[in-house]
């Protein structure tokens, strides 16, 4: 897709402005282009992709099934410039068949507020957000009682992994149906591996919290270079603590031990999405030293966008 160079040249720089630990601006995005003109005749574009996924994808946990996505370059032209994107974007789905399950995202640095203000005016929302974290581990608590888990463990693990989808589908993504056996063979298979990525904390034989984690490497070129800086990144995929143990520190402690042990596997930083809307979430990984890099703003069904 081409974008016109000053555009171009200014959204990069709105990007290193904004937020010095974003990565640079990715190249242009593939997709449908919408132009638009600011007052004074400033051009900005936008790129938009539509992506649709069917009842056995792993991504409707947090996606909705048909989602159109658009790719803002507003260079230096703010809220005003968002602003006329969202208006090409509604123009362009009155001409699309649009269903329930249906969204408008749109991911943007967390730290732009001009842009905040523009996608609150069209009625989106912050439902997810990518938290990073770069501060040295805290020393992990030695009276907890944390262990990583193996294939022996999948039933319980599976079953508090589908219990963040019964807290996080009343605060954001509505909960699938299917949800256990969307997560089962992602889960099975980290359990499955030889130094599995997942760590049970509990006591008495009890299993109250369970951390699911992975390793990213955020290389030139690939998928996660345009959203972290260069290096090896601990991903923290699901952590959830079993209801009724919920604000008594097991999370706290069981989070101590797999920072430490993702720094000590070599992770430039560690990583994670969690919802704003969700009221224990977003208090607790910001107490844990997360901070928000990226945040996904959207609209559901898509043709709710204002």
């Amino acid at each position: 897709m081409d974008i016109a160079e000053p555009l171009l040249a200014a959204h990069k720089a709105r990007f290193a402005a904004v937020d010095a630990l974003l990565p640079p601006a990715a190249p242009p995005a593939e997709g449908l282009r919408l132009d638009a003109a600011t007052a004074d005749g400033t051009q900005v574009t936008g790129v938009l992709q539509r992506h649709r996924l069917g009842p056995g994808d792993a991504a409707t946990l947090w996606s909705a099934a048909d989602t159109w996505q658009l790719f803002p370059y507003l260079g230096d032209t703010g809220t005003e410039g968002a602003d006329l994107l969202l208006r090409a974007l509604k123009g362009q789905l009155e001409s699309e068949a649009t269903g329930a399950d249906s969204a408008c995202v749109v991911v943007w640095p967390s730290r732009d507020a001009e842009a905040i203000r523009a996608f609150l005016d069209h009625g989106l929302v912050p439902l997810g957000a990518l938290g990073v974290r770069t501060a040295p581990p805290a020393a992990p608590d030695p009276s907890a009682a944390v262990r990583r888990a193996g294939p022996a463990d999948f039933a319980v693990a599976l079953e508090l992994a589908t219990a963040t989808f019964d807290y996080t589908g009343l605060v954001a993504a509505p909960r699938r149906a299917n949800t256990a056996d969307l997560l089962a063979p992602a889960l099975r298979e980290a359990l499955d591996a030889e130094e599995p990525l997942v760590w049970l904390a509990g006591d008495d034989g009890e299993v109250r919290a369970m951390a699911h984690c992975a390793w990213v490497e955020a290389t030139p070129g690939g998928a996660a270079a345009e959203l972290l800086p260069p290096g090896r990144w601990g991903y923290v995929n699901n952590v959830v603590t079993a209801p009724g143990e919920r604000g008594g520190g097991v999370g706290r402690a069981l989070m101590a031990r797999v920072h430490r042990e993702l720094h000590a596997g070599g992770a430039t930083g560690t990583y994670l999405y969690y919802n704003p809307t969700n009221p224990l979430a977003s208090v607790f990984w910001h107490r844990q030293g997360y901070r928000p890099l990226w945040t996904t703003w959207e609209v559901r069904p898509a043709a709710a966008l204002r």
